[in-house]
């Protein structure tokens, strides 16, 4: 390979479930109504899996779609990095049955845990061992079944979660989607601001942790709402001046899509209109590792995205952790 290819994104493809879960089928199953959904998180409809569907398999069918853009088999992917709260098993992990299901027979395969940010660590690690010369081929996955964790009877978290999937393959490239930089940040001592209590070695999954129902997403809302708002801000801004580019040079912000009102309270702080983001909440909820790359493939077939335009992607989740990519399309 010439040494001026460097590592970029040269397929992209998502997977949603069909089945709907609206605001007024919530309207059903808890004290909510559409209009309080709406005013607090832009969110009308959700995505939910059925007929015994698991994250891997939501990851396959992205996976395919991203592996037909880049035009490479499954024989030619080398590594697999899936980034999931969600995986089907607590081991092995959720990329050996992405592996598994693709034939991917050449590929290691690991998961990356970092909620909500996951997919900007994933790729971040992606592009480091395309770099590096390591490998080739990286396949680089976000999938949730956040239904699977979610409780229907706590209206504050079940109106935001959703189900689906987005994939990308990396390699180094002259022609595609180069990837400028990443830049990631934790901060452990919020990590109960959003986390599961039961299921790992603090609590290990009992009838009790079952009854008390400490196998759910729990999270603090306001807490965290204004560190979002606050970091992600903050993140824009040290990742502008990081590529040496002014606010105004980016074409296109995607955000994780968590919140609409956080998404809006970022903007209006960065001092840039709406038409700089892509926001797409409003279908699918916050799909957590996935939201991002189902963005950005709806945003390249939605013709936002253009040759040569400067996209970043800002993501902010439980541990807490948060991260940036930077991408010339």
């Amino acid at each position: 390979m010439q040494q001026n290819q460097v590592a970029s994104i040269t397929g992209i493809g998502s997977y949603l479930p069909s089945k709907v879960l609206s605001n007024y089928d919530l309207e059903k199953m808890v004290a909510t109504t559409d209009e309080w959904i709406i005013q607090r998180t832009g969110i009308k409809e959700r995505r939910i899996v059925e007929n015994g569907m698991v994250t891997s398999d939501l990851a396959v069918h992205a996976a395919h779609m991203a592996m037909d853009d880049a035009g490479v088999s499954p024989k030619d992917i080398d590594m697999i990095i899936t980034s999931t709260i969600t995986p089907d098993y607590f081991f092995p992990s959720t990329s050996c049955q992405v592996q598994h299901k693709i034939g991917a027979t050449r590929a290691s395969a690991f998961d990356i845990l970092a909620a909500c940010s996951g997919f900007v660590y994933a790729l971040s690690v992606g592009q480091n061992f395309v770099n590096a010369g390591t490998v080739e081929t990286v396949l680089v996955v976000g999938a949730e079944c956040l239904s699977k964790i979610t409780d229907y009877t706590d209206r504050a978290t079940c109106i935001l979660f959703g189900d689906g999937a987005g994939a990308v393959v990396v390699q180094k490239s002259q022609t595609k989607h180069e990837i400028l930089s990443t830049t990631l940040r934790a901060d452990g001592s919020q990590w109960d601001s959003l986390f599961m209590q039961a299921g790992g070695a603090t609590n290990p999954a009992s009838l009790e942790s079952v009854q008390q129902r400490m196998h759910y997403i729990q999270f603090k809302g306001r807490e965290v709402f204004k560190s979002a708002v606050n970091i992600v801000t903050d993140m824009v801004k040290e990742t502008a001046k990081k590529n040496k580019i002014e606010l105004t040079d980016i074409g296109l912000i995607i955000y994780h899509q968590s919140n609409l009102r956080i998404i809006e309270a970022v903007m209006e702080r960065l001092g840039l209109s709406m038409d700089k983001t892509f926001v797409n909440i409003g279908k699918y909820g916050n799909t957590s590792s996935a939201s991002i790359p189902i963005a950005m493939d709806e945003a390249r077939k939605a013709g936002r995205l253009n040759k040569g335009d400067i996209l970043m992607l800002v993501a902010i989740g439980g541990g807490l952790t948060w991260g940036s990519s930077v991408i010339k399309w």
